[in-house]
């Protein structure tokens, strides 16, 4: 059973999350008050299996002490975010990134499809078909620089991971809605209309993405869960409520096992 380390010990909404978790028997959650820094110390040695924290500490804080202490794999130079959205209808879609990478490279963009390609793998029920989000659908948008650069993407992480379910450029309603694809895509897609990870141009489209789904559509949402460490880790929104914790830890466990 993974061990998941709440540095934040002290802040009430956690020492909640812990004993419902806990009451769950899904992961051992351990609230320790110390500093971030510590705590992402204890997971590199292997003492925790993921860290959860953010409530109180700013996003640089975590994300610095998951760089400096933590680390990242061999090789690896992009890290980035997702957040899981669910819906009351058992819909369930992956965004990234909306929290870390401001205007990625292609290079970048390429490696942010990859991470969320492999923790969508462990977090969805379902194969992970992933629509690189634009305003214009496979050229309807004429000629743009945000186009050709996905296209670029697209075409490195074919060359990378073949094996990956990625297509645009989309629009959102054409990655998610069927009948719009029908009209929009090509028809040999296997991504337009059944999307269930969206990959966002930048963090300005990926952070509104995810708070409208939120705000506007009702969605459950988990994350900011970070990407590209030698361990799982999420950075919480210092607005996260209970439930809000709860989910996010829910899904971070499915990446520790």
């Amino acid at each position: 059973m993974p061990k998941i380390i709440f540095p934040e010990a002290s802040n009430e909404y956690i020492q909640e999350v812990v004993k419902n978790l806990n009451a769950k028997n899904i992961c051992e959650a351990i609230a320790k008050e110390m500093p971030v820094e510590q705590a992402a110390e204890k997971v590199k040695t292997g003492e925790y299996d993921a860290m959860v924290a953010g409530v109180d500490y700013s996003s640089r804080d975590v994300i610095l002490a998951c760089r400096d202490h933590i680390g990242v794999p061999e090789g690896a130079k992009t890290f980035s975010s997702l957040f899981v959205c669910d819906f009351k209808d058992g819909r369930r879609y992956i965004v990234s990134d909306g929290a870390t990478c401001k205007n990625p490279t292609v290079e970048q963009l390429a490696d942010i499809v990859m991470l969320a390609h492999d923790a969508a793998t462990k977090i969805l029920a379902e194969t992970p078909r992933i629509a690189m989000l634009s305003f214009s659908t496979f050229g309807s948008g004429g000629k743009d620089p945000s186009m050709d650069k996905i296209r670029e993407t697209i075409e490195l992480v074919h060359e990378r991971r073949p094996e990956i379910l990625v297509d645009g450029e989309m629009q959102l309603d054409a990655a998610v809605n069927p009948r719009i694809a029908a009209k929009k895509a090509p028809a040999d897609s296997q991504v337009a209309g059944c999307a269930n990870v969206l990959i966002t141009p930048d963090i300005n489209s990926g952070n509104i993405l995810y708070k409208s789904l939120e705000q506007f559509a009702g969605a459950k949402l988990a994350g900011p869960i970070l990407l590209g460490f030698k361990a799982p880790v999420s950075d919480l929104s210092r607005g996260s409520t209970v439930e809000d914790i709860e989910f996010t830890t829910e899904c971070l466990v499915k990446l520790a096992k």
